[in-house]
């Protein structure tokens, strides 16, 4: 009873004080250790310490994707810096006009995302062209992470056909392929995108009504408007960076993002160098905030893990994977909650898979309404305010704080995908 009191109140405590804004350096640990304490894991000595199960997490990740956010953050500098993301972000309103700069936004982080771009990538590429979007068309800033989130998160990320993990990681334990249920995926994902997009549009109206505009911040860059460059050669290494991730994620898998982003910031210095401001400076700015942004999300990554090597989490896995009543119910549930303990989409599959996998296919469940109910359902509560996404993409990428930003983000990534899961079950049961 202690380990699950400990569990969920260090989970409460980490979500409280991230919203609050603690160094998350900080957070994570304090409450891991909670977590540990109250759950009898050694904190210094002896197998499964709590300092070696917590750095094990910590140091996991970012040997895991190092080089995709140093490449990642360079390449979204790179995009500042030049006036590459200024030119094709005004290129976007004079084609379509202020009032669909929210859409260009979610637009382009769906078609990087639904291309095989990892969306830690995605949101430091987008980034710099929505600030500018935004600012074109004066509005307020703390929206911009929701929309990076809700084109990157939500109707893309786990949809039929995806690329992304989270459509891939049940194939290995359903024998089903990326587009199982792709009718029922794509009424789902038609629906995400419409009714959320509606939602983000009436959210940043209300905000215009009540007197809120762009906020400019010192971080800003400040690029000459002599020096802007054509929007061909900002558009030229986006599309570099979706066709290689997109022609070789099947063949190298995680390495296709190193090799396209590399591709994209070489093919962006070759057209832009004339242009840069600052490159030295842009550099500079590029590797400290992707050392930031992988430090925030491997101590975030620390807590699961050390959640994870909890008897009170086994006791929650073994709950959750054999819930009573509808199978696909039963999945839903399972996965959600432990996706939401983790923080993480991808974590909630690995852990619930092997376990509920064989039993409901036992059971006669059919693999391929299986597999999109686990994949869609990881997608709702692992976007609680600790996860690595969000806290990356408020924090270290968009420069906000959750209380400002997160609400939006919570209300498109978490809600949203909770409807569109519950609309699937609805489907897959009645029709």
């Amino acid at each position: 009873m202690l380990s699950l009191l400990g569990l969920v109140g260090g989970l409460l405590l980490l979500i409280i004080l991230t919203i609050r804004g603690m160094n998350l350096f900080i957070a994570a640990p304090l409450c891991a250790l909670i977590v540990a304490l109250t759950s009898g894991l050694p904190v210094f000595v002896g197998d499964g310490n709590f300092v070696v199960t917590y750095m094990n997490g910590f140091s996991g990740f970012i040997a895991s994707w190092f080089f995709m956010f140093l490449l990642g953050s360079l390449f979204g500098k790179f995009m500042e810096d030049t006036g590459a993301a200024d030119a094709v972000a005004r290129w976007i309103i004079d084609k379509l006009g202020m009032k669909h700069a929210v859409a260009a936004v979610v637009l382009a982080c769906a078609i990087l995302t639904y291309g095989g771009v990892s969306v830690f990538v995605v949101a430091f590429s987008v980034y710099p062209m929505a600030l500018s979007l935004f600012k074109d068309a004066n509005l307020p800033r703390r929206f911009i992470p929701a929309a990076l989130a809700f084109g990157s998160v939500t109707f893309t990320m786990t949809s039929a056909g995806s690329p992304e993990i989270q459509n891939w990681i049940p194939i290995k334990y359903l024998g089903t392929s990326p587009f199982a249920a792709w009718e029922v995926s794509l009424v789902v994902a038609i629906f995400m995108a419409s009714f959320g997009y509606w939602w983000l549009r009436r959210m940043i109206a209300k905000a215009v009504a009540n007197g809120e505009r762009f906020e400019h911040k010192e971080e800003d860059p400040v690029i000459p408007e002599r020096d802007y460059p054509h929007p061909l050669t900002g558009l030229v290494p986006l599309s570099v960076v979706l066709i290689l991730s997109f022609t070789l994620h099947e063949s190298l898998q995680q390495m296709a993002l190193i090799v396209a982003l590399g591709g994209g910031v070489l093919s962006l210095m070759a057209i832009n160098f004339k242009h840069f401001h600052n490159m030295q400076a842009a550099i500079s700015l590029g590797t400290t905030g992707a050392l930031v942004a992988i430090g925030n999300t491997a101590a975030v990554v620390g807590f699961g893990t050390i959640a994870k090597s909890t008897e009170a989490f086994q006791a929650a896995v073994e709950v959750m994977t054999n819930l009573p009543g509808n199978e696909l119910i039963g999945a839903a549930v399972a996965v959600s909650v432990i996706a939401g303990l983790t923080g993480s989409a991808s974590g909630g599959q690995a852990i619930a898979l092997p376990l509920i996998g064989p039993h409901y296919l036992d059971q006669g469940v059919d693999p391929e309404q299986l597999h999109r109910i686990i994949s869609i359902s990881s997608g709702a509560l692992d976007s609680l305010p600790h996860n690595g996404y969000v806290v990356t993409t408020i924090r270290a990428i968009c420069h906000e704080t959750h209380q400002r930003a997160y609400w939006a983000v919570g209300a498109l990534t978490v809600v949203i995908p909770l409807i569109g899961l519950a609309m699937a079950v609805a489907l897959f049961n009645f029709f």
